[in-house]
């Protein structure tokens, strides 16, 4: 603003104020300070306008006046405005209205403290008032303070049981504590006072997929669209809730259509990713390739998990993690325990997992858990996702000394339980994957919290104190790019089952679709962590071996569509990839057998399929990267004695392929030595593993009861 345009700008604002039009003048005068703090003219001019404002009656004018004079001021001059106006409310019999306002801009601005403190002045002016305790309770919802959000969106219902936004917020409260049902019956009563509410229809629909029921909630999320087209976050809903009914074409629309509204939404965008990922879409991932090293990188989150496979970086895998957590889970811990006096004889071990059930992580642990030491530990486990009935998950829970599914509980009362059973150490095997709840770990569970098995990378959270790992997964260099410390394990991170069966039942190639005298490829990592540059090779080696077949994972229909489709460009004929549908898992182990040559993905390596083939019998190529996700399956080719079969770049990769499947007394060496080792070394020894983490965990314990802070661990043979 220059000199002259001030002159202008102060006539004008004196114009406006002999004509009584106090909030145009109060706004020009506002915006001359914000540029010239220290301009006379415009300060007395406020200051007359200020003095008129207390002279006008009491009516809806003032609070027009005082709340145009919040909107002119920036964020640095928030409190100085707020003082100004609680002066003048000081003078007026509705004075309850302008703390209304004040609340109502402090909450827009964040500003939490200063808006709690207006609307408890509003109740103590006029307690009758519903709507100052329904506002109080938003900002306690807002700041985490659920149940104090609950007692007064309770009161504000008491007072006016047709409040339809109190019942709004307490659905959406009640959906943090885990009581989906509660929320449910509370949102459909908002609707039924008001039922045009978006807020509502929205929070009902997230409410009803915790609760499983998905048509029903995206039925509620297309009513909350037709009420408000434009509800970024809506769409976003409709997106999760068609990608778990494994529409994932129609769930990357929705997320595209949330991006049309926000295009700088770094989660959308992560998740649009995530499902393209999971058709094989790499025309679609490509549009955003170049935006992907930033994602989630800044103050804007992503899903860790989502671009796992679509990126081998582990310094942004990080950061994408610290922020994250930083954004989902601002908890204050639990006050922190005494520390015991001397070591307990038996540390209590609780595994929390929404996995107990047939799922790759129940099936590595599952023996692990039965192997415990029981005169050195007591092993709890809680289901945070409800207690599963089929046979696995009854195998887990026999596994238990103390078992509980806590799926209705809020994350503070599960950390509350876990306090109450004492536990030493709470083990999270699920980090950042479906289902997760992190919150619990936030609350402080134990006095040691791990990350282990179920998310391969750091989860960026202050409260996880470990990662359990090996030399070659995190290799000293790469121990920067974890918050937690390692607790390395001599031979591999992963645990294994080795009386996993296989079935009986007769098979043959020509049972699986599979040519009887092809060289088969196999690669039965989920469809998600094939990339184009590993397809680009695979469709040159099925060149180059005449007559093999690839042999993959059936993820769902539109990936297989589109491998196809990827195959013709590639002028490789489609009918040479088989997908192998699902089966009973005694029997996919079985039927691995008929491979000669399981071939791994880059970014997001094979893990539990890398071990399922190992112990069938088949060979694994892997490409080594540097991210704990491109790690997992050297790690695992180290502990069964076959190093020979890692790579670490995509020319190696290809040619090693290549001579094993031109060559077939190289590959019948490698075979053999295979078998031989398959349970002469470390890889398939559940019973030396199970010693081994134990030895991790007591040492994690003994600092921890020392007073030190995590130390980097090391587990001798």
């Amino acid at each position: 603003m220059t000199k002259l345009s001030v002159d202008q700008a102060l006539l004008k604002a004196q114009s406006h104020a002999k004509k009584g039009e106090i909030e145009e003048a109060t706004k020009i005068y506002s915006a001359i300070l914000h540029s010239y703090p220290k301009n006379i003219r415009a300060k007395n001019g406020l200051a007359v306008l200020n003095k008129k404002m207390q002279k006008e009656p009491v009516g809806i004018s003032l609070q027009d006046a005082v709340n145009g004079l919040l909107k002119t001021f920036n964020r640095r001059e928030f409190e100085t405005t707020f003082k100004m106006a609680v002066s003048l409310s000081k003078k007026f019999s509705n004075a309850f209205q302008i703390w209304q306002i004040l609340g109502i801009v402090s909450a827009q601005q964040k500003r939490f403290a200063l808006a709690l403190e207006a609307f408890e002045k509003v109740i103590l002016l006029n307690p009758g008032f519903p709507d100052a305790y329904c506002n109080k309770a938003n900002v306690l919802k807002e700041t985490g303070d659920f149940q104090q959000a609950l007692v007064f969106y309770d009161k504000a219902i008491k007072l006016n049981p047709a409040l339809a936004d109190a019942y709004t917020g307490k659905g959406a409260v009640l959906q943090t504590q885990k009581k989906f049902k509660e929320s449910i019956e509370v949102l459909n009563k908002a609707l039924e006072i008001n039922p045009n509410l978006a807020e509502s229809y929205n929070n009902l629909g997230t409410a009803l997929i915790a609760e499983g029921r998905l048509d029903d909630a995206s039925d509620a999320f297309k009513k909350a669209l037709a009420l408000n087209a434009d509800y970024t976050e809506v769409h976003v809903n409709m997106g999760n809730v068609l990608s778990k009914l494994n529409k994932h074409d129609k769930a990357i629309k929705a997320y595209c259509k949330a991006l049309v509204i926000n295009p700088n939404s770094a989660k959308v965008r992560g998740q649009k990713l995530r499902q393209q990922a999971q058709i094989c879409d790499w025309d679609g991932i490509s549009e955003d390739l170049k935006l992907i090293p930033e994602l989630g990188i800044y103050d804007k989150e992503v899903s860790p998990f989502a671009l796992l496979s679509l990126e081998d970086a582990p310094d942004r895998h990080k950061i994408r993690s610290e922020v994250y957590s930083k954004a989902n889970f601002p908890q204050k811990p639990l006050a922190v325990p005494a520390k015991p006096v001397q070591s307990t004889n038996r540390i209590r071990i609780g595994y929390f997992s929404s996995d107990f059930k047939e799922h790759p992580v129940a099936y590595l642990i599952a023996k692990v858990l039965e192997k415990h030491n029981r005169n050195k530990f007591e092993i709890f486990g809680y289901s945070i996702h409800g207690k599963q009935h089929d046979r696995l998950g009854q195998r887990l829970i026999n596994s238990f000394d103390f078992f509980a599914d806590v799926q209705g509980l809020s994350d503070k009362d599960v950390a509350l339980k876990a306090r109450h059973d004492n536990i030493d150490i709470a083990i999270d095997l699920n980090g950042y994957t479906l289902n997760s709840r992190t919150g619990i770990f936030a609350y402080r569970a134990a006095p040691i919290q791990i990350n282990f098995l179920g998310y391969p990378g750091t989860m960026g959270a202050h409260f996880m104190d470990y990662i359990v790992a090996d030399k070659h997964l995190i290799p000293p260099e790469n121990q920067k790019y974890f918050t937690e410390k390692q607790i390395y394990l001599p031979n591999t991170y992963m645990p294994t089952d080795n009386t996993r069966t296989f079935s009986n039942h007769s098979m043959a190639r020509m049972d699986m679709g599979l040519p009887a005298d092809s060289f088969v490829f196999c690669c039965f990592n989920n469809n998600y962590k094939i990339t184009s540059l590993e397809f680009d090779i695979w469709m040159r080696l099925l060149t180059q071996v005449k007559g093999s077949t690839l042999w993959l994972r059936q993820s769902n229909q539109l990936s297989e569509l589109n491998i196809k489709k990827e195959a013709l460009k590639r002028k490789v004929n489609p009918e040479r990839i088989v997908f192998a549908g699902r089966v009973p898992m005694d029997e996919h182990l079985a039927r691995q057998r008929l491979a000669d040559l399981f071939i791994d993905t880059f970014s997001f390596n094979a893990h539990t399929t890398a071990a399922e083939a190992l112990w069938a019998g088949v060979p694994i190529v892997t490409r080594m990267g540097q991210g704990f996700a491109s790690r997992v399956a050297g790690s695992l080719l180290k502990s069964v004695g076959l190093p020979e079969l890692i790579t670490t770049n995509e020319h190696d990769y290809e040619m090693l392929i290549l001579e094993l499947a031109t060559k077939p007394s190289k590959l019948q060496k490698i075979r053999q030595k295979l078998a031989e080792n398959r349970l002469e070394q470390p890889l398939f020894d559940t019973e030396q593993y199970t010693k081994h983490i134990e030895d991790g965990f007591q040492k994690a314990y003994q600092n921890y009861c020392a007073g030190n802070t995590p130390q980097t661990i090391f587990v001798q043979k």
